[in-house]
């Protein structure tokens, strides 16, 4: 009798076909409309990989946000599987611009390079993610798989919250989520939150020729850079970040401005509120304001994004760990903690426990973007056989 050793791993061909699924969708242009208006966003790509699933027996359903069928996303549950751990299997399908590109979708391969918008940031991940959940399908294993392959991640997270929104109504209650952003094949155990501060000074107008009649709403977003600096300084000494991404004011040459407007951008490390960005910004308003009363400022907080750390235990930290022995030398043997944001936080926050590793290579947002065919292969067997054991582990318990 021949012992058995659990299931077989997925064959070789599940990196290949990764790989021409990754090529496929970076020859769609799913540029996010929120970044370059009049853009496609994500519909064409969402049918092409709705058809896919669809055929190869998952439950499909299209997900949009309130009032936004422009901006699909998918979700697709596995067949099978209802009574044991489920694990969402998540990437989204929108990219950022493509300007100074000539050929953004040309998903060119050169030796172990996909080269094209998107090929990293991130639709390497999502072709492996994709590949890996039917490969799990079809040998019947009893983990239930959510694909949820989201738009608008590179802008507002339209998609995220819409499909947190309407897992429950599709019967689902993910146990945990695996986010797959380009980390270097790196566990991630960390990430920083943000949070952007619109700052709109107002003055008086007066002819620049008698200046005492009016109130100059710039020389107040002068003081107001100046002290932003300042407070920088301290803030990166915590790890965060605070300065001005966007400045402007007046209106002519020869009168005092009116208005003056500027952008905060805070970013947060983990045990700090995103959200607390509003009360500092109001604090160095409020020192202007005490060096001179007519300083007048509304502030508005625009949008806040929590930060993040993996779990030191629980379904996160052990999926984490499947996945690094899964990968095996592949792993890089130091974590990555991520100076930027991802959506770990939205699943965290609807009490999904989340990881974050993926496949990536070079040129994020940049003209020469591509992706490691060697890490997208490895992924693509790392997810099948760690989310196997995961499975296998939590039944156990």
């Amino acid at each position: 009798m021949t012992a058995t050793t659990g299931p077989p791993p997925p064959p070789p061909e599940a990196g290949d076909d990764a790989v021409r699924l990754a090529a496929a969708l970076v020859e769609v242009d799913s540029v996010n409309p929120g970044l370059v208006p009049g853009a496609p966003g994500e519909g064409e790509v969402v049918a092409l990989l709705s058809a896919r699933l669809t055929a190869a027996g998952f439950a499909t359903s299209i997900v949009t946000p309130p009032g936004r069928p422009d901006r699909p996303s998918l979700v697709a549950i596995s067949p099978g599987g209802g009574g044991g751990p489920t694990v969402a299997l998540t990437g989204h399908l929108d990219t950022v611009g493509t300007e100074g590109m000539d050929e953004p979708f040309a998903a060119r391969i050169e030796g172990d390079r996909l080269h094209g918008r998107g090929a990293c940031d991130m639709k390497g991940g999502v072709a492996a993610l994709v590949v890996a959940a039917e490969h799990l399908a079809r040998r019947a294993d009893p983990v239930r798989v959510v694909l949820a392959l989201v738009a608008d991640e590179e802008d507002l997270s339209l998609g995220t919250e819409a499909v947190l929104d309407a897992l429950p109504g599709l019967g689902v209650r993910p146990d945990v989520a695996l986010v797959a952003e380009p980390t270097w094949l790196a566990r991630t155990t960390s990430l920083r939150g943000y949070a952007l501060v619109e700052v709109v000074l107002r003055g008086r107008a007066a002819h620049s020729s008698q200046p005492a009649q009016g109130v100059n709403a710039v020389a107040h977003l002068g003081r107001l850079l100046a002290a932003v600096e300042a407070r920088g300084r301290e803030t990166a000494a915590g790890g965060g970040s605070l300065l001005v991404t966007v400045a402007g004011g007046g209106e002519s040459p020869f009168v005092l401005a009116q208005q003056a407007r500027a952008v905060l951008e805070r970013r947060t490390v983990p045990g700090e509120r995103a959200a607390d960005a509003l009360a500092e910004a109001q604090a160095l308003v409020d020192g202007l304001r005490r060096d001179d009363p007519d300083v007048d400022a509304r502030l508005t907080l625009l949008v806040a994004r929590e930060a993040w750390r993996l779990d030191v235990d629980g379904p996160a930290a052990d999926l984490a760990a499947a996945l690094e022995h899964a990968l095996g030398d592949a792993c890089p043997a130091d974590p990555f903690a991520a100076p930027y944001w991802m959506e770990a936080p939205l699943w965290q926050a609807a009490g999904v426990p989340a990881l974050v590793c993926g496949p990536a290579g070079g040129g994020l947002h940049a003209a020469d973007e591509w992706v490691d065919l060697r890490q997208v292969r490895a992924f693509t067997a790392a997810v099948v056989d760690a989310v196997t054991a995961w499975g296998a582990a939590a039944r156990a318990h």
